[in-house]
């Protein structure tokens, strides 16, 4: 019988929002079907289904959300939730192979036409603002000129799901969308970085 689990997307909006409402406010910028990568702050295992959850139903069925291989496929749940509900895109953190490009298999998603979720943090932060962003996003935003970099920030999240915490707590989190954030020429990777950075910080 074939593996029918359309209904673990719905289920996973309808659990998130019911826990947290993951409201979307959209700032400067609106839902779209442009292809764009979604950076965000990241305190909270929720982050990824809040924001996820809180794009309109034709643009999540096109957005895919970026997971750390090393903790999603520790075991078959975790590995069936963000593969089946949320077709992720796994990145090797620790690069367990030297030699392969970790940011390949979000550069073939990105050639395919999706757009990606992406926490340029690369782990979960205790505090509600983001730290220094890793050099991911920078590398992905010179491969993919005409890919839109749109930031995000997640409020409250931080304290309903706090790293070291096994059960969520009910509280309303909101999902700021800012303005895409511009390319400028001959940028370095340090100013890219801490401009996107910024932008994640203004929408707090």
């Amino acid at each position: 019988m074939a593996d029918d689990t359309r209904w673990l997307p719905k289920l996973l909006v309808f659990s998130v929002r019911a826990l947290v409402g993951a409201a979307p406010r959209w700032i400067g910028s609106a839902p779209s079907a442009t292809q764009r990568i979604y950076f965000a702050n990241h305190s909270s295992h929720i982050d990824t289904v809040a924001l996820w959850s809180a794009l309109p139903d034709e643009v999540r069925a096109r957005t895919r959300p970026v997971a750390a291989a090393d903790y999603w496929q520790k075991d078959a749940a975790r590995r069936y939730i963000v593969t089946k509900g949320l077709n992720a895109v796994f990145i090797d953190r620790g690069r367990a192979q030297p030699d392969v490009d970790p940011l390949q298999p979000l550069a073939d998603a990105l050639a395919r036409g999706d757009s990606l979720i992406l926490f340029p943090e690369g782990t979960r932060r205790t505090e509600s603002l983001p730290g220094p962003f890793k050099s991911g996003l920078f590398h992905l935003a010179q491969r993919f000129p005409d890919v839109e970099l749109v930031p995000v920030y997640l409020e409250n999240l931080h304290r309903c799901l706090p790293k070291g915490t096994l059960f969520p707590v009910p509280l309303i989190c909101t999902v700021r969308f800012g303005a895409a954030l511009g390319r400028i020429g001959d940028e370095s990777r340090e100013a890219f970085l801490e401009r996107a950075r910024s932008a994640v910080v203004a929408l707090a």
